[in-house]
């Protein structure tokens, strides 16, 4: 699956109809008891992160979602049991929050029972222009899909005569990328049945809500003497108190004071073709595969292009560590903080074996929820930015259920590129090779280092080829 924006993910004319909770299950949810379960970390520190960039007087949308076809005409009555088939399965979907206690900055969660579950059908409209429809889309899924309201979620589907085009889109608070990518097969599944006039047996993924307080109360137990604390201090202090940015520049220097958070820019387009990608797997296998590719390159990169001696990141791991989480829809990222000495690593072979070793070295961190630690560390650091770090971010989706018919899909991922001073990038294998993906702030000087990158990035790529 492809990640893009909305406005590269082949919107096409059409009858826009959406769905969303109805007002009935909106009101039951206000009525709703405290669930004791508590907020994910990262959760918490992302809703926080909103609120405070908001009362700063920037909206700075969060969401994540897909985008897929079904063939033909949508029977909207099967769709609509599909998707509420669906949302029934993932808990964290009908899962929100509340702000209390007397100064309001407390966070509470409630949780709606599936019976109370309920999607309501709009009509929209016929768009006949796609770019009125690009600018509509974006402009619900940034209103509803809100970090800060309930429900942040929203479907829908855009009907034609050949085809019907299905977009959904949550605050990122509720999914990551790996529960983006399961989501077309397990819709077109439950479509399928529902056309059928098959009631599905309701069948519950294993919950996120759950998650969050299995991590939350395992976080708890360790304080600022712990090893993992002590380990991110002084990572955060050789980066001179911050997390690390991406290691060329971003021209965000040449920004005038108090300008506040610049808007970004997505680059995305293809890195290699099958061949080239499977030559590249052989070729760093022996060392952990491509994800240490992709960071032993841009390694390399970050020293030919920023004349950095020590690459430091932050790489994403996910902690869906046992198997009942394999299906669950929910926000399983945690990070590692790594150190590549580019002095030593002069090579390929050379960067390969330095990034196996410090992600050996580091993984078991990021099973501790950054926001615990940061909590921890107290003065020793201040987050500033709503992305905490830049990512590089490395998947091979060729396992994922469906895969093999994204293309024919005109399946997409789908990323809100807004604000931000730091770069998120994301590299995919796929049936069909390597695609990169990355948001980052528009400047002319980012623009130019980050097309930089990518063309590097392709030659290191192309130079493992035998």
């Amino acid at each position: 699956m492809r990640m893009t924006d909305i406005q590269r993910c082949e919107v096409r004319p059409g009858r826009l109809v959406e769905w969303t909770f109805s007002p009935a299950s909106v009101a039951a949810a206000a009525d709703l008891p405290e669930d004791a379960r508590p907020p994910a970390y990262i959760q918490e520190s992302h809703i926080r992160t909103a609120r405070s960039v908001r009362d700063g007087g920037l909206f700075v949308p969060t969401w994540l979602g897909t985008a897929f076809d079904i063939p033909g005409r949508a029977d909207l009555d099967a769709l609509g049991e599909a998707l509420r088939d669906w949302t029934l399965r993932h808990e964290t979907l009908r899962s929100g929050f509340r702000w209390s206690g007397a100064s309001g900055d407390g966070m509470r969660r409630f949780t709606l029972g599936a019976d109370a579950v309920s999607l309501h059908r709009t009509v929209v409209g016929d768009f006949p222009d796609p770019d009125d429809l690009i600018r509509h889309l974006q402009d619900r899924f940034d209103a509803t899909a809100d970090a800060l309201r309930w429900p942040n979620l929203i479907y829908t589907a855009v009907l034609r005569d050949d085809s019907t085009s299905v977009y959904l889109a949550f605050d990122h608070s509720n999914v990551d990328a790996h529960s983006i990518h399961r989501i077309p097969a397990e819709i077109h599944e439950l479509y399928a049945a529902r056309l059928a006039g098959e009631s599905p047996e309701p069948t519950h993924a294993g919950s996120y809500v759950d998650f969050c307080e299995i991590e939350r109360t395992d976080a708890d137990r360790i304080d600022d003497r712990h090893e993992i604390v002590a380990r991110w201090r002084e990572f955060i202090r050789r980066c001179d108190g911050r997390l690390p940015n991406f290691p060329v520049d971003l021209g965000l220097d040449d920004l005038a004071p108090g300008a506040g958070l610049p808007t970004q820019k997505l680059l995305r387009e293809e890195l290699t073709d099958p061949d080239t990608a499977a030559a590249f797997e052989t070729y760093c296998r022996p060392h952990g595969g491509s994800s240490v590719g992709i960071l032993a390159a841009t390694a390399l990169i970050a020293h030919d292009l920023g004349g950095q001696t020590v690459y430091r990141t932050v790489v994403p791991f996910h902690t869906r560590v046992k198997s009942r989480w394999t299906d669950s829809v929910g926000w399983y990222v945690g990070g590692a903080p790594i150190e590549i000495p580019v002095e030593r690593a002069y090579d390929l072979p050379s960067a390969l074996r330095t990034v196996r070793d410090a992600l050996h070295a580091a993984r078991h961190l990021a099973r501790m929820p950054l926001a615990r630690v940061l909590h921890l560390l107290g003065t020793d650091f201040r987050p500033t930015s709503p992305d905490l770090y830049s990512i590089v971010s490395y998947v091979d989706t060729r396992g994922i259920a469906g895969s093999g018919q994204w293309t024919e899909q005109k399946a997409y991922g789908l990323i809100r590129v807004s604000y931000g001073d730091q770069v998120c990038a994301w590299v995919t294998r796929l049936h069909e090779g390597l695609w990169f993906a990355g948001r980052y702030p528009d400047t002319d000087v980012a623009q130019k280092n980050m097309r930089l990158y990518v063309e590097r990035l392709r030659d290191v790529i192309a130079s493992t080829v035998p």
